[in-house]
């Protein structure tokens, strides 16, 4: 059976590096995304700084599809190549009001220390200059998360400033822009 004006949405893009794989969100990652929510010192500096529930964590998954259907880009889901195990989510967060297009990047505790983030994070980062054409790219990242400052500096971004976000303050990390 066939609609008039009826059309199928494809959203995503997988990317793929050495040791990763990022691909769209799927309702299989929730157990996993909902684990790394619940956890305190993981969710220290996201956000609000809070734990999220695990219904809160599928209404994230599903605000992300969308994201990526009225954006055209979104958050991927960050897995091994080799296991397929889900370590994290890294891409891009552009919902109306936002400060700006920001690479965001969170992995598991358990996957810590492994360079997941940077990996994952660079992949991305790629993408958005040569696929969607973004000249400016922030982190906003809260004071005090140094892990996330290491890998905004790895990835070239500079400290330009400090906005309010979800009523608290974060720093700005953005890339050296050529005028």
């Amino acid at each position: 059976m066939s609609w008039p004006g009826a059309r199928l949405f494809p959203i995503g893009v997988t990317l793929e590096t050495e040791r990763l794989r990022l691909r769209i969100l799927e309702e299989r990652d929730l157990d996993p995304l909902a684990t790394m929510y619940a956890d305190p010192e993981t969710m220290r500096y996201l956000g609000e700084g809070k734990v999220v529930s695990r219904a809160d964590t599928w209404r994230a998954i599903s605000g992300g599809l969308g994201h990526w259907l009225l954006r055209g880009y979104g958050m991927w889901a960050v897995e091994t190549r080799e296991a397929g195990e889900f370590v994290g989510r890294v891409g891009f967060i552009d919902p109306e009001g936002w400060p700006g297009f920001e690479l965001g990047y969170m992995i598991g505790r358990p996957y810590w220390g492994r360079g997941y983030a940077i990996e994952s994070a660079r992949a991305a980062y790629a993408y958005a200059k040569d696929v969607l054409h973004r000249d400016r790219v922030i982190s906003l990242i809260r004071p005090g998360n140094a892990p996330s400052v290491r890998v905004a500096e790895k990835l070239g971004f500079v400290r330009d400033g400090m906005v309010e976000l979800l009523g608290q303050p974060a720093m700005v990390y953005a890339n050296k822009t050529t005028s």
